[in-house]
């Protein structure tokens, strides 16, 4: 019996996504009402979409930016373009992307032949593609990474780019390339990571297959080989060729990777790479793992080449303005080489400052608001787009996050412990917040007949060795009451902890009882 294919499958045979290059240049002659509404899904193999709401000639669009490396006259494009034309802002992505709003589509071919000047793409920034290739946002500078990735990261980018062979997958591909013990490329929840290995003295890596976020999330799974670096692309190649052919096509929502893997296995998933490739694979090797960093780098940090340092500053939510960017490009060029680093916590690093500039860059102006020592929860807040901007979101995001975690820092001044907090305004998971401390669902509730942002509250994430994601712990917390309720978590954390004990470790100690416990007798209090 025949299969019926989902609109987006059937919109794919009709015409592939990359072919949409031609209809965006017409359209921008031809005016916002002139598009085809099937377009408007193909667009995203050019990394736009339909700004909320649908009916205004607004668009989103993403820039890749592979493993986070920016030079200077990247940035110094990807802020004019912000400034002239999406009124100034340039948000930083969980994926070290750098995302537009406000654009319009008879900007799109000045705003592509602009990034293609200076080597950037927004190409297959979105849709069913290998999108935006991440890593650790210090690869080549950290001096505790086994050996440097950049190489490969952007062998991969062009791998994929504009490649038909890949252009119509089952759904989005997103891979992670890192070679730092402390998993700074999130390894776990992509859909492919390939993360440090030993084999004796022999580095190489391990291959996790299969995570993914969303309504229902999957941690990666090891393949259990050890890849040695010369063999590793033709292994990424494989595995994306596994998904475009095996699969699930039916239903949008059971057909990224982590589905297959979830019924294939990790050993069935290995004999398909070994056929794909025609090589066996050396197995064993042991994963190179110390305790997880959500790739928060603040301060100033030794390189490993001697005598240079980078920079680690906050940009809160990831919210910044062109103007912000700009003169973050100008100070990379003055105390540094140029060069920027995007991080996939949604902030930035200046690498290949010399040990004389540091206290100058320092004492910038700039530095004063987006600092290399900021205070602790807004420091370790992330953020998706919200409302605001983006179609599928409940609630608003970015401005709720600032609030909550300023009203933190105020509450506890110069708290001693970290505790990272998430905020998803959609079941999407843009701002992962499975993967945090504390991480926050946007959801809505019917209050006096009006329906009000509310949020479910979750405990205990992390990933690295013992990667786990959250558990939902206190459901539906009105929007301008959830501050008080985090407030009471952290305050029963403060007074129960063990010496030296993680928030962390602390969540998936107590029991949920004891949590709601807090939450309802603070909430009382209030009353």
């Amino acid at each position: 019996m025949a299969t019926t294919l989902n609109k987006e499958e059937q919109l794919k045979i009709d015409k592939d996504g990359l072919d949409v290059l031609a209809d965006i240049h017409r359209y921008a002659q031809e005016g916002f009402a002139a598009i085809d509404p099937g377009d408007f899904i193909r667009f995203k193999w050019y990394g736009i979409y339909q700004q909320k709401p649908k009916t205004d000639p607004y668009f989103m669009m993403r820039v890749k930016i592979p493993g986070g490396m920016l030079n200077y006259e990247q940035a110094v494009t990807v802020a004019q373009l912000a400034n002239d034309f999406g009124r100034g802002l340039a948000d930083v992505t969980t994926r070290q992307a750098i995302q537009y709003h406000w654009l319009q589509i008879e900007h799109m071919p000045e705003i592509f032949d602009r990034l293609a000047k200076v080597g950037m793409s927004p190409i297959q920034a979105c849709g069913d593609v290998v999108r935006n290739v991440i890593s650790s946002p210090v690869a080549g500078l950290d001096a505790q990474e086994l050996f440097d990735v950049r190489d490969l990261v952007l062998q991969v980018e062009q791998l994929f780019l504009s490649n038909k062979e890949f252009s119509n997958l089952p759904r989005k591909f997103k891979i992670s390339i890192a070679a730092d013990p402390r998993d700074l490329g999130h390894p776990e929840i992509n859909d492919l990571a390939l993360v440090p290995a030993l084999l004796g003295d022999e580095a190489g890596y391990h291959v996790l297959v299969g995570g993914g976020l969303s309504a229902k999330p999957f941690l990666a799974k090891n393949l259990g080989i050890f890849l040695r670096q010369e063999e590793a692309l033709d292994v990424i190649k494989a595995v994306v060729t596994i998904f475009r052919d095996h699969g699930y096509r039916e239903k949008r929502s059971h057909a990224r990777v982590k589905f297959l893997m979830a019924d294939w296995g990790p050993e069935k998933f290995l004999e398909h790479v070994e056929a794909v490739t025609g090589k066996t694979y050396t197995r064993g090797g042991v994963r190179q793992t110390t305790e997880w960093n959500g790739a928060y780098l603040y301060g100033v940090h030794p390189q490993k080449q001697a005598g240079l340092n980078f920079v680690g500053l906050s940009l809160p939510v990831g919210r910044i303005s062109g103007d912000i960017l700009l003169e973050l490009a100008r100070l990379a060029k003055k105390y540094g080489n140029g060069d920027l680093r995007t991080t996939n916590t949604q902030n930035i690093i200046i690498p290949n400052v010399a040990d004389e500039n540091v206290e100058a860059l320092l004492a910038e102006p700039l530095l004063q608001t987006f600092t290399a020592k900021p205070n602790t929860f807004i420091g370790h807040a992330v953020s998706c787009t919200g409302n605001e901007f983006c179609n599928l979101a409940l609630v608003e995001t970015k401005e709720r996050m600032k609030s909550i975690a300023n009203y933190l820092d105020e509450t506890f001044p110069n708290f001693d412990t970290p505790i990272r907090l998430h905020v998803n305004g959609c079941p999407n998971s843009c701002g992962q917040q499975q993967i945090a401390d504390i991480g926050l669902a946007g959801a809505l509730v019917r209050i006096d007949g009006k329906m009000q942002d509310a949020f479910d509250i979750s405990i205990g994430g992390g990933l690295g060795a013992d990667a786990k994601f959250n558990r939902k712990v206190v459901l539906k917390v009105k929007g301008d009451e959830v501050q008080f309720a985090i407030e009471a978590i952290v305050r029963y954390y403060e007074q129960n902890r063990e010496a030296g004990e993680s928030f962390r470790s602390f969540a998936n100690r107590v029991e949920d009882d004891a949590v709601k416990a807090a939450v309802a007798a603070a909430q009382q209090a209030r009353a």
